[in-house]
């Protein structure tokens, strides 16, 4: 069966839609949250995110992979580094939502497709094919352009996508599947995160106790709300092909697009259009590319495939002279 069709290729699809569609509307929930410092907003996220992320072992049953882990002075090292580089990521995000710039944190993630191949090139010394360069440089050229008309770099995009590329990056050298990395993330940030929410009430400036149970549970939920898109996205890569995955990626962005516009009322500038239109351009070149490399591939596995019995059809009866 080819990849991508039957139940587990139609089962990969649903889960990437629900994976990439929860990112998309994570500006939703963040902006009921709004009377919440984002800081104080991480802290719960961080916080919640453990006993969600313990929960789901228990249902898994996988433990194993922990004191292997802790015997591991480099992966601990790694996760450090990437615990750091998504509470970076998560504190922009939420900020960037409570601060009315959901288009820039949406042009990030638009952005981070481009940045992760041009990283690919400097830091694993990766070739890239004539049309990814041209996309690559159609999105350097965006920056530019933005660069040039609002007088300054737009660095919550560069920011988000700088530390979302490096956090992918460095995940990629764990070693750990979704669930586990998401596990071994949520303990390094628990102690640290509850520590501030601890202080925080301690100087009455805490809002989980203050502001009804209803943000009470907002924020306890956030813990879920940074879980359920991750297992989804998980289930996702193990059902369906990495260019069904690569398409779907774009669904979160293009969502927080839509709602910074249409939703949150921001504005777009004619140069703000520019940027974005070259940014698009730019993915549209990349898909196009991967497709049709995609597409390359399964015919040259097709050609060196021996054809099967079935295909072979009926052989010929045996005859004696």
């Amino acid at each position: 069966m080819a990849a991508g069709r039957g139940p587990a290729g139609r089962s990969g699809l649903a889960y990437g839609l629900a994976a990439f569609g929860l990112w998309g509307l994570l500006p939703l929930y963040w902006d009921l949250l709004a009377s919440t410092g984002a800081s104080e907003v991480l802290a719960h996220r961080m916080v919640w995110s453990l006993p969600t992320a313990v929960l789901l072992l228990l249902l898994a049953r996988s433990w194993s992979w922990i004191r292997p882990l802790l015997r591991n002075p480099a992966q601990l090292a790694l996760l450090v580094v990437s615990a750091t580089l998504i509470s970076l990521n998560w504190y922009l995000f939420i900020w960037a939502v409570a601060e009315d710039r959901v288009l820039e944190a949406s042009l990030g993630y638009f952005i981070n497709p481009l940045l992760t191949i041009a990283m690919g090139v400097v830091l694993l010394g990766e070739r890239l094919r004539r049309i990814q360069w041209i996309a690559v440089g159609i999105g350097a050229s965006a920056v530019v352009v933005m660069s040039v008309a609002y007088g300054q770099i737009p660095w919550i995009s560069l920011a988000l996508s700088v530390s979302f590329a490096l956090y992918g990056l460095t995940k990629k050298k764990t070693g750990l599947d979704g669930l586990q990395g998401f596990t071994a993330d949520s303990a390094l940030q628990f102690l640290p995160a509850l520590g501030f929410l601890v202080a925080l009430g301690a100087r009455g400036e805490g809002t989980f106790t203050a502001e009804g149970p209803g943000h009470a549970l907002l924020l306890v939920g956030s813990g879920i709300a940074t879980a359920l898109p991750l297992i989804f996205f998980g289930a996702a890569t193990v059902r369906a092909p990495l260019s069904t995955i690569g398409l779907l990626q774009y669904i979160a962005p293009t969502t927080m697009f839509l709602l910074g516009l249409l939703v949150f009322g921001e504005e777009m500038p004619p140069e703000r259009w520019a940027g974005f239109l070259l940014v698009w351009t730019a993915l549209c070149l990349l898909t196009w590319d991967a497709l049709r490399n995609a597409r390359r591939g399964r015919r040259t596995v097709a050609r060196h495939t021996p054809p099967t019995p079935a295909e072979q059809g009926p052989r010929p009866a045996l005859t004696t002279d």
